[in-house]
């Protein structure tokens, strides 16, 4: 990630660099937090969970959705479960601290309730929104 300090110089020698080594190199050309990933995931994850605290639809049918439009291996509930819940409910919790914002806490309130209080706390437990090793994704029949 450059910074205003960064030359052009030093900033494409460690792009090349990085591919020398094997890595793919992503150039970020200004301080961004977040970088790129959490600055696409976090909206995405957020709406899935804002989807089904206000019951538009269920997880799986969330998931689905974004697994048939997309072609993505996961969709939000199962990559939460990958991130862990304790990880979203401790935004949602800043968030709604910060912010006042109901939804949010309401979220929160959710995940600690059902799923941190009684140990689900994603796949690291064998149990979030999933029960693992085999969740309910990963099934032949799940995008049908």
């Amino acid at each position: 990630m450059k910074h205003p300090g960064t030359s052009d110089e030093v900033f494409e020698s460690l792009l090349v660099f990085a591919k020398q080594i094997g890595m793919v190199p992503l150039a970020i050309h200004k301080e961004q937090p977040g970088y790129i990933v959490n600055s696409l995931l976090v909206p995405l994850l957020s709406a899935g969970m804002d989807l089904w605290i206000r019951d538009v639809a269920d997880i799986e049918t969330v998931d689905k959705t974004w697994m048939v439009a997309t072609g993505a291996p996961l969709g939000p509930f199962g990559i939460l479960d990958v991130v862990g819940i304790t990880t979203a409910y401790n935004i949602n919790k800043m968030v709604a601290d910060k912010t006042k914002d109901p939804v949010k806490l309401k979220i929160a309130d959710k995940l600690k309730a059902e799923f941190i209080d009684k140990g689900k706390l994603g796949v690291e437990t064998g149990e979030g929104f999933y029960k693992y090793p085999n969740p309910s994704f990963k099934q032949k029949d799940f995008l049908k």
